[in-house]
Order: structure tokens, then sequence, then C-alpha cells
């Protein structure tokens, strides 16, 4: 398998898993996630057979089933707190559904357990696959490299052997397997993974160069700069595990509250039971009302009250393609105050493109005709570029002959008998040419040099495209948030500046790597701003992770930075992020608005059992009666105006 030696692997394995909460102890070969969908399929058929006028026993036994399948984790979880002296939602849960079978209630209980599985569930599944993304990322390096020995002979060797210093050989094709400095060769290398850019960048003697990133054409030596434990792959995965971690103050206050309302409930629960009977109550009627009590003073109707709007935007979000991972980021989602975008892969198309034809000699097509002949046999992504230019303006290239291509140079092929060469301009005399490529190369575009029997017949300007709503996408989102967007990418200054002035960008930090960016994010987050970071590159991860909230584009985004984001736009519209933030607006307001009526529900429910006599059915058709209430509310959601409202 690729990737790092097996001790470096490891540890990178065991400190990726270290990002994420540990799922809960399966039990039988059978995972959470399955516990649970066999508690909600025991449920399904429980109620059917209810409905359908089943003996009273048939239905109580699915329920009970619903109750042990559904009920064994947190209940052993709620133990597992009592042991290390505290209290938790699980256990109260628990207590809850038993104190509703008790009482005859079985159908709530189940309804409780079903709902508390379910949501344990699904928050189980989210965060392994995200541990097992960032566990991936360490098999993007390679797991051995070729070191020049002291002789001047070379032997293959473990990437995690080579120390600062060491001289390596990476060939063509071949992945490079350390941070360092290229002492010998010219190349042409990939490093969208690190950097971003959509185009391989040329090195050679002095450039720097990074593990894990791919050459070219040419034939590089290396000095080692730094070891593998220390390589920017390395650090990615490390950064990645620290905003993770910082996110664990919030939920240690959730987990307070969770404590502190739960010994609230219990302590009721008791008084109400001990209290009346210490004073020669009977035990039938005392058991009733502090049953009854815990039902009517469940959390059930306050979640119920949070989730309907909640899931209702997910799954309207889902319908118009995007993939928002929990509730909790639906909510969050309506809370940011600055969006930051990456530029390649996001703003941008994600690939280089023929935008501007200027010949010197002849005609737009007839340059265009000998530079795609020329680099019909050529495997860079410039010369894909220049063929795909040629296909759509209906030009045919003709047969060539003598191919040569040459790293970080270009290449060169003989034409309907003439020399044409498709070259880098820095590396000739341009000429005529010059004015020319002076001008693209100002505006941000990559300048490619035609030349024919060794004169200059024009110059292509070649870019990334802009997706075509970026201007309305940033327009919409200065609007939501009273705030511009900024743009944080690893490109070069020109190219990040030409692109923020066309979608009206302010705010530009060009030439970051991974770990710039989530410098970046933070410095704008220690001004008071909540982040919504929108990328789509394994370098992007560190950002999205250290943001308040991450968006990843889907149909080129990296694995890593999939997992890592918060929500996924899966067909690549930017406009569905203004959209989505909206659509949380809306839902957070729902969300209040069920707050207030599940609370009163509760309130009243309470004080009437507390100091009245409120009768068992109607405490639970005043229970299940906001739970429905709210549930419809938040079902408005759905509908297809909220998405473009």
């Amino acid at each position: 398998m690729p990737g790092v030696s097996v001790d470096t692997a490891q540890q990178g394995r065991q400190s990726a898993a270290r990002t994420v909460p540990r799922a809960r102890t399966h039990l039988w070969g059978l995972s959470e996630v399955r516990w649970a969908s066999l508690a909600l399929a025991l449920f399904g058929v429980g109620g059917i057979a209810q409905l359908a006028g089943a003996p009273w026993w048939a239905w109580w036994a699915l329920y009970l089933a619903c109750y042990l399948t559904g009920g064994w984790q947190p209940g052993l979880e709620g133990l597992r707190a009592l042991r290390n002296k505290t209290l938790d939602v699980d256990l109260l849960m628990v207590l809850a559904a038993i104190g509703a079978a008790a009482i005859g209630q079985v159908f709530d209980g189940a309804l409780l357990i079903v709902i508390f599985a379910t949501s344990g569930a699904l928050e189980a599944f989210a965060t392994q696959r995200t541990a097992d993304s960032v566990r991936s990322l360490l098999d993007l390096a390679p797991q051995r490299t070729c070191r020049i020995t002291p002789d001047g002979g070379e032997e293959l060797v473990d990437t995690a052997t080579v120390a600062p210093g060491d001289v390596i050989v990476v060939r063509p094709g071949e992945r490079i397997g350390a941070d360092g400095t290229v002492l010998d060769g010219a190349s042409d290398v990939d490093q969208a993974t690190i950097t971003g850019e959509p185009l391989p960048a040329d090195k050679a003697v002095g450039d720097e160069v990074f593990a894990s990133t791919v050459n070219g054409s040419g034939s590089l030596r290396i000095r080692v700069d730094r070891p593998a434990a220390d390589s920017v792959v390395a650090r990615i995965v490390a950064l990645v595990e620290r905003a993770s971690e910082t996110k664990a103050p919030t939920q240690l206050f959730i987990e307070k509250i969770e404590q502190r309302y739960s010994m609230g409930v219990v302590a009721a629960t008791l008084a109400l039971f001990l209290i009346p009977l210490a004073f020669g109550a009977g035990l039938q009627d005392t058991l009733l009302r502090a049953m009854t009590f815990m039902i009517v003073a469940s959390p059930c109707a306050i979640v119920l009250a949070t989730m309907p709007p909640l899931l209702s935007a997910i799954a309207n979000a889902g319908r118009h393609g995007v993939l928002v991972k929990s509730a909790v980021v639906m909510e969050q989602l309506g809370t940011v105050t600055r969006v930051a975008f990456d530029k390649t892969g996001t703003l941008t198309e994600g690939t280089p493109r023929v935008v501007t034809v200027r010949p010197v000699t002849g005609s737009e097509s007839e340059l265009l005709r000998l530079a795609a002949a020329a680099e019909q046999r050529s495997e860079h992504p410039l010369g894909r570029a220049v063929l795909h230019a040629a296909r759509e303006a209906g030009v045919s290239p003709p047969p060539t002959s003598d191919f040569r291509a040459t790293a970080g140079f270009g290449v060169t092929a003989a034409v309907e008998g003439h020399t044409v060469s498709v070259l880098s301009p820095g590396r000739v005399d341009t000429g005529d040419a010059g004015p020319v490529v002076a001008e693209l190369e100002a505006a941000g575009h990559t300048a490619v040099l035609v030349m024919v029997d060794g004169a200059p017949a024009g110059v292509l300007g070649i870019a990334d495209r802009l997706r075509p709503a970026a201007e309305s996408t940033v327009d919409r989102l200065t609007a939501l948030t009273g705030t511009a967007p900024a743009l944080l990418t690893g490109d070069n200054a020109r190219a990040a500046g030409r692109l923020a002035t066309q979608v009206g960008i302010e705010e530009v930090r060009a030439g970051l790597l991974p770990e710039g960016k989530a410098e970046a994010v933070r410095q704008i987050e220690a001004g008071g701003q909540r982040v919504l970071l929108v990328g789509d590159g394994v370098n992007d991860a560190p950002a999205v992770a250290s943001a308040h909230l991450g968006v990843a584009m889907g149909r080129s985004g990296a694995d890593l930075t999939l997992e890592t984001a918060d929500a996924v736009v899966v067909r690549d519209e930017l406009l569905a992020v203004p959209a989505m933030i909206s659509l949380s607006r809306r839902a957070r307001r729902l969300v209040k608005q069920n707050l207030i009526i599940a609370g009163g529900f509760i309130t009243v429910l309470v004080l009437w059992d507390l100091f009245g006599s409120l009768p068992l059915p109607l405490g639970v058709a005043g229970h299940e009666g906001s739970t429905v209430i709210v549930g419809l509310n938040g079902l408005r959601l759905l509908r297809g105006t909220a998405w473009r409202g």
C-alpha cells in the first residue's frame, strides 16, 4: 500500500483516531447504526400491529424489543456516567422510557428510545467517516524513495528514514518523498494537493518542492530539508486534528446543561414519589403522578421542537444538491458573518482554458492550429488546454513528426515542413511578442509563446475560468452577511487579484500554503467574525477545519476536504452557498417558535401535575400534541419556496 513507513503510518492513524470521539461499544458485531436501524424497524412493526388490532402482548413484545435494541447502548453509557458520579441525558431517556412502560405507555417510551438511538447513530457514523478520511491522507506520501549513497550510488529506502541533508532522486511520474530543494534537473510538478494551483509549477535548481506532490516529465535531484514527520502533508493532518479538538469546550458546555437538567428531573420525580408516600399517600396514585411527571417533563418535546425545522431544511437542501452533515451545522450556518473562498476549483472551474489567442503574424485560427499540432502528443495540462481550444474552435491540427518535450521549457514538433514550438516565454527571447506576453501576465494569465522556425508567431493566454455564478454569489453573500467575502488562495497574487476584481472581492490573501490559509481564517475570526470557508482541495482541509464552518465543492473536492467539511455542495453550484445560509436563518426562526410552543406546553403540564391533578391520558395527549404541533410547524421548510426564499 502506498504511504509512509509502518511506524509513521501507525502513529498518524492513532493520532487521526483521536480527532473524533469514539463510537459506542459494538455488540455481537453490530454497529451503533445497525442497532438504531433495528430499533426503528421494531418500532414501526409494533405500531402497525397495534393499529391493526393485534393482541396486546404482540405489540408490547415488539416495543420491548425496541427498548432493548435501541436502549442498551445509551443505558450502558448512562451507567458508565453514574460510575463516574455524573448523570446524563442518556440515562434520563432510558428512565423516562421505562417509566412510560411502567404505567402502560409503552408506545411513548419506545418513541423516546428510537429518537435518541437514531441521533446517536448518525453522530457516530459522521465522526468515524471523518477519522477514516484523516487517516487516508497519510497514503499520499510514497512509502519508499530513492536515496543517493555517499559513493554516488542509489538505494531504495523507507521514506520515514530519510533525514535532512540526504539527497533523493525523483523520476518522471513519481511522487516526491520529502520536502526539499532541487539540486539538479528541471521538471513540472503537480502540487495542487498542497497549494491548490491549477497548473503544474515549473521547478529548477534552487526551487522548493513538497512531499506527496507528483513529478512531471523531468528527473530531479532533491536535497531533503525536513523529516517526514514535519512535511507539509504531515502538518495538514496535525492542523485538522488541532482544529477539531478546539470544538471540545462547546461539547463540555452541552454536557453540563444535560447534567443539570437530568439531575433536576430525576430529583423532582423521586420527590414526587417519596414525599407523598412518607405522608401516607397510596402507592398506585403516587407512582402514577411521578411517572406522569417523568413523561411530561422529558426533553422529547424540546428535541422534536428543534429537530423538525432543521431536518426539513437539511432535506430541502439535499434536494437542491447540498449535503448538510448534521442539524447542528444547519443551525450554525445562520450565524455566519463572513465567508472566505478558496480560488481554484471553488470560485473557478479548476481546469486551465485558453482564454486569449493573440497572433503576431497570421490569423487566430492559424496560430491555434499550429499550436494544437505541436501539442498533440503532450501530456501537460497546458497542452490539453490548447487541444481543447482547437476542438471548440473547429480547428483540425495537421499531422506532426519529430516531437520533443523538454521539462520546464515546452514542446517542439515538425509541422508541414516547419518547426513549431510552444514554449514558456521566460525561457526564450520573445521578440515582437514581448509586449503581448507582458500584457497577458499582468492580467493574471499564463502566457504561452508559439514560435515558427525560431520566430514568434503569437501568444496564447491560459487561465482558469470563473464559475458562471461567482459574481452573483459574492453579491448575495455580501448582502446576507453585511461584509464582502475574502479570497484565500495558494495561487499567485496577480491571478488572485484579477479574479477578485472580476467578482467584487476586496480582501485577497495569495500565495498561502495550507497552514497559511488556516492562520488567515483564525485571524479573521479573531476580529469577532464567524467564518464560513468554502474550498475543494486537500490544501483547504486545515482551513475548513479551523473555520467556524466549512463547505466543500463536491465534484472536484478531495476526500479529506469532503469529510472535514460541515456541508458539501454536490452539484458545484456556488449560489447554493448563500441559499443554505438563508435557509438556515429561516430554520433558526422556526426553532425559536417551536421552543416557545414546546416550552409552554411542558411548563403548563408540569405545573398542572405539581399543583393539581393531571390525568395521565391528558398529560400524554398534551405531551404528544405539542410534539405534533412543533413537528408540523417545522415541516414547512420542506416546501420548495423555502430554498428560494
